[in-house]
């Protein structure tokens, strides 16, 4: 049993070719020079792929040109977002102005109010459904 080839890049059989766009000319055309700067490709062969990604007319004609060449790596992920500290600030004004006060406030109730506000915040951000504000 012999080991089947490996596939070309074209369109599926019976699917119409899909045209390649100014686009898809430049990304690949990026791609090349790319390799260039990577050692993967040599001057000449790089310009001659480069000619041929500014030619091309169908979107399997840009993969052929970049079917020998490694998948470019994934793009960096986000940073990730710090979390707001806890308000330490404001419990502590808040305090202050309980025990300065000369009538009872009910402080306790801003806080409840707070935290109150602060998860149903967090739960718009990250439910799915609900858009976030």
């Amino acid at each position: 049993m012999h080991p089947s080839p490996s596939p070309t890049p074209g369109p599926a059989r019976g699917a119409p070719a899909r045209r390649a766009g100014d686009a898809d000319r430049d990304h690949t055309a990026a791609r090349l020079r790319d390799a260039v700067g990577e050692g993967r490709l040599t001057l000449a062969e790089a310009d001659e792929r480069i000619a041929a990604a500014y030619t091309a007319v169908h979107e399997h004609d840009l993969a052929a040109l970049t079917a020998d060449l490694p998948a470019p790596p994934p793009p960096p992920a986000p940073p990730a977002r710090r979390r707001p500290p806890p308000p330490v600030i404001l419990l502590v004004l808040l305090a202050v102005a309980w025990l300065a006060s000369p009538l009872p406030f009910p402080w306790p109730l801003l806080l409840v109010a707070l935290l109150v506000h602060r998860g149903a915040r967090h739960r718009r951000r990250h439910d799915p459904i609900t858009p976030a504000a």
